[in-house]
This record gives structure tokens, sequence and C-alpha cells, in this order.
């Protein structure tokens, strides 16, 4: 491969990369089934990593995640209500995204309120495979199995539980955690500060 060719592929996939979130919204918002395509193809992992915390039928999770992409796809088109869903308020606040670059928090809404509604089913959170949680300055030590997973998530608060998820487990930063569990950044920073001193107190308690 000579030195034009390499220019001319750096130079596609330099192109490719340059498709944010948001324009590629706008390009589906105009019926570009491609963007569509490349926004799922994006985000359909991490979504249905964030789902399967919230149940142990990994079908279950599959579930959640395409109807997850498929309220998003709904909103955007303009729809006004949600057929079946419980989460009014937040579809409103989905249908009345305006960019800004905030869409992982936009997706990760829709998705939090689908996990909410469907694990009020069935058990919490239990884990499809193995997952840690380590606390950014080593407050707690890797789990040793899903089931200790299980049972540290089990002693938090539900809005706890999420944060914890989100920050660990989606990587998360505050100020979007704040986004998708509608509070401010304070309140995000606390719930995971209070639940990793309740996880490492159990975790002492253990030994």
């Amino acid at each position: 491969m000579n030195t034009e060719t390499v220019h001319s592929v750096e130079k596609i996939h330099s192109a490719e990369k340059l498709h944010s979130d948001d324009e590629l919204i706008e390009r589906i918002r105009c019926g570009d089934e491609n963007a569509a395509e490349e926004l799922i193809k994006r985000w359909y992992t991490s979504i249905l990593r964030y789902c399967k915390w919230h149940c142990a039928d990994i079908q279950k999770a599959e579930d959640l995640t395409q109807e997850t992409f498929f309220r998003l796809f709904k909103a955007l088109a303009g729809h006004n209500s949600a057929a079946g869903c419980n989460s009014v308020t937040c579809y409103n606040r989905v249908a009345g995204y305006t960019g800004k670059k905030k869409f992982k928090a936009y997706l990760y809404t829709i998705a939090n309120h689908l996990c909410i509604d469907e694990s009020r089913k069935i058990p919490l959170y239990a884990l499809e495979n193995e997952e840690s949680l380590v606390n950014e300055r080593n407050e707690i030590q890797r789990a040793e199995d899903r089931e200790e997973i299980r049972y540290l998530l089990s002693t938090l608060s539900s809005e706890q539980r999420e944060a914890v998820i989100l920050r660990f487990g989606e990587q998360m930063e505050f100020r979007e955690i704040a986004e998708v569990m509608g509070c401010n950044m304070r309140t995000a920073q606390s719930r995971v500060r209070s639940a990793l001193k309740i996880m490492r107190k159990e975790r002492e308690n253990e030994r």
C-alpha cells in the first residue's frame, strides 16, 4: 500500500470519526437510516451491559436494550406519547432533547426508566458475568465474585445502587449521573460516597 493510499484511508477514517452523536441525531431526524444504524452500533453494547446489571435473563436485557432504541427513535420521530410506557415524565424529557452534547445521559435516561420498571418484576441487579466495583481512591477492593457484588448492592438503597452502577459499571461522570437520575451533581456524588461507605463497612464485617 503506497503513501497516497494510506493517506486516503486515514482521511476516510477521520471523516467517520467526525460524526458526533448530535450530528447523527440531526441526520436521523432527516430520515437517514444509515445514521440510525451507526448510532445503534455505537451505543448498543454499552446499553446492553447496563441492562444486564438490572436483570439476570440475558434475553430480557436484550429486549430492554432494543426497547431503549425503539423509544429513542420514536421520540426523535416526533411522537407525543409512548404507548405502554410507565415513565411518561421521562419520555417527555427525552422527546424534548435539544442536543448540547448530552446524548449519553439522554439515552441512559430511557434505559434507566425501562430498567426501573422491569426491576419491580424481578430480583434486583443479578449479574450475568463477573463485574467489579472499584473505588477511584481504592476505598473498596475488587469484589471476589458476582454473588458478593449482588450482596453488596442489595445493602444499598435503590438510588445508591443506581448511582454506583452508573459510576463504576458504566464509568459515567457525576454530571452524567445527575442527568440520568434527575438530581443535581452534589446529590449524585453524595449517593456514591454513601454507598461506598456502606459497602466498605459490609466487607469489613464479613472478615
